[in-house]
């Protein structure tokens, strides 16, 4: 089920040219044959060597006796494998549905129940976790789940090596066009990913070819990649963050550098040591490797652009970036069900790259409406609709989901309030189930996490609503410091006060935190978490009321 007409696929195939990113990998290995492609802190393909390694897997997955449509759930942390195995699905004809390494056992299980998967790919250990068990403890209530495919060196018996397929010289017995007929095209579905809901557990997406390969072309154009980038995917996520390495890197024969997240240390000294000119990270990373930067000096020199998404990024911290970091911070906005829809650029003026979150991609329309679904003058806020191109198809075998999101005519409604100025960039105010209401009066969380945000001993800020029985609600915040540091509540109000906030968007609670809960994609903070924690907390309390503190 497709939320694109006709004709927005013939402007979708106009755009891309018909180019899938397996042609695009092909194209590469036939222009670029000995440029290093991808790596990661084990191994480095050049553009023909992963490209025999694609055909070779997907050649081995034909041979499995693997039918086209079926679903490979691939679940493992930031490394060339990862990468890779997208581009065999779409070749071979079968279902990628990529999961983020930090998923466990219940969500697993839903998606490969719900996808009646036949295999899996993952890691045999990783960060103490053995996949291994999990999934065999899964295995007995999957009558389709067939084939355990683990990316280590060393393999249990019984199960599959990745490694040892891609070593197999299956080229050999089949002729050149043979994944013709198999290559996904066009608006077929070809990748399944997850949502990041906070109220159960993650619904299913459907994606096209063409879809992320139009968005890839954005990347390439807008950030204006060429073959002498490298791009670094330091977020630990299967899609989001990480879609310029995913989908624009191919369309720039650019080199992709895959890195497991393991703290902002090790990420800067990489950045330094492989020369990554585009970074692609989430705001919580961009704040903690700018306090490392702070604390030594690292050779930033060859990085040219910051590119942060899936997570509101604080003017604050996009200036002192530049500042101190250098480079341009690029700051896009979308939605899991949309992909990006808005960017910066970042030949965009300074005030816009650090105010606002751009103007709508290609194949991109927004809206801006009132409560009534009647759509605002520029610069007033509203709720944000959009319709893309670059859509997702719709939720996975669930046709009555898909149409409560999507209108008849393809537009959504993001649940975000927004503002659209007289340039035509689009920012973002908040989420619209976020708005605190405290006795009639609106608070906009991301207001004042805006201004907390640039108070020097705080790291990460995330305000919620709290329940009070006078006013209805009260905003409490909850803060992650910097280096442990203590930050009082008196210091808080004061530093807000000297920013002329009104009186009533002060919070009336703070919480210290050493990290904040994540959704199971593990990039967006679990507000809803947060929101039971304080409700839980002024229960126990007694009274009921907020507590100042």
């Amino acid at each position: 089920m497709t939320n694109l007409s006709h004709s927005e696929q013939d402007e979708l195939t106009e755009y891309t040219g018909g180019m899938t990113i397996s042609h695009l990998w092909e194209r590469n290995a036939l222009q670029y044959p000995d440029k290093d492609a991808i790596e990661d802190l084990r191994v480095t393909f050049t553009w023909a060597g992963a490209e025999l390694w694609i055909d070779r897997v997907a050649l081995g997955l034909l041979e499995l006796g693997i039918k086209r449509d079926e679903v490979l759930v691939v679940q493992l942390p930031n490394c060339v494998e990862v990468h890779l195995l997208r581009v065999v699905c779409e070749k071979a004809g079968i279902r990628c549905l990529p999961l983020n390494s930090n998923m466990r056992k219940t969500e697993v299980e839903n998606i490969l129940i719900n996808t009646r998967a036949v295999g899996v790919v993952i890691p045999w250990e990783y960060r103490g976790v053995n996949y291994i068990d999990m999934i065999k403890e899964i295995c007995p209530n999957l009558p389709d789940f067939k084939y355990i495919f683990i990316s280590d060196d060393k393999v249990p018996g019984g199960l599959i090596s990745i490694r040892e397929m891609a070593e197999q010289p299956l080229e050999k017995k089949y002729p050149a066009d043979c994944f013709e007929t198999r290559r996904y095209k066009g608006g077929e579905i070809s990748l399944i990913g997850p949502t990041s809901g906070s109220t159960s557990l993650p619904r299913l997406l459907m994606y096209s070819p063409l879809s992320y390969s139009g968005l890839g072309k954005f990347f390439m154009e807008g950030y204006s990649l060429s073959p002498n980038d490298t791009l670094g995917a330091m977020s630990p996520a299967a899609r989001g963050p990480n879609n310029p390495l995913y989908f624009g890197a191919p369309w720039a024969a650019a080199k992709i550098f895959m890195l497991p997240w393991t703290g902002p240390g090790d990420a800067l000294k990489v950045i330094e040591e492989r020369k990554i000119t585009c970074v692609c990270l989430v705001p919580a990373q961009l704040a903690m490797m700018l306090e490392q930067v702070q604390a030594r000096n690292y050779d930033l020199s060859s990085v040219r652009i910051w590119e942060s998404t899936g997570a509101p990024l604080p003017t604050p911290l996009r200036k002192e970036t530049e500042s101190k970091m250098g480079g341009t911070v690029v700051n896009t906005y979308g939605l899991t069900e949309t992909g990006n829809l808005s960017s910066v650029v970042p030949e965009d003026a300074y005030e816009v790259r650090m105010n606002t979150d751009g103007k709508p991609l290609f194949g991109v329309q927004i809206r801006i409406v009132d409560d009534e679904g009647k759509e605002v003058d520029r610069g007033m806020t509203g709720e944000v609709r959009a319709k893309s191109l670059f859509y997702s198809l719709g939720f996975y075998h669930d046709e009555k989901a898909t149409g409560e999101f999507w209108d008849e005519e393809g537009w959504i409604t993001t649940g975000d309030i927004g503002m659209i100025d007289e340039g035509g960039n689009l920012t973002i105010v908040g989420r619209k189930k976020d708005v605190i209401i405290r006795g009639g009066q609106n608070i906009y969380p991301a207001e004042i996490e805006k201004m907390l945000i640039d108070h020097p001993k705080v790291m990460d800020i995330v305000v919620v609503a709290m329940p009070d029985p006078v006013m209805g609600e009260k905003a409490c915040a909850y803060v992650v410091t910097m280096g442990g540091q203590e930050f009082t509540f008196n210091e808080m109000i004061a530093f807000l006060k000297q920013q002329n906030i009104a009186s009533f968007k002060l919070p009336e609670r703070l919480e210290i935190l050493d990290k904040f809960p994540t959704l199971a994609g593990g990039n967006k903070v679990d507000k809803n978490l947060l929101r039971q924690d304080i409700a839980r907390k002024l229960e126990q309390e007694g009274t009921g009321r907020s507590a100042v503190g």
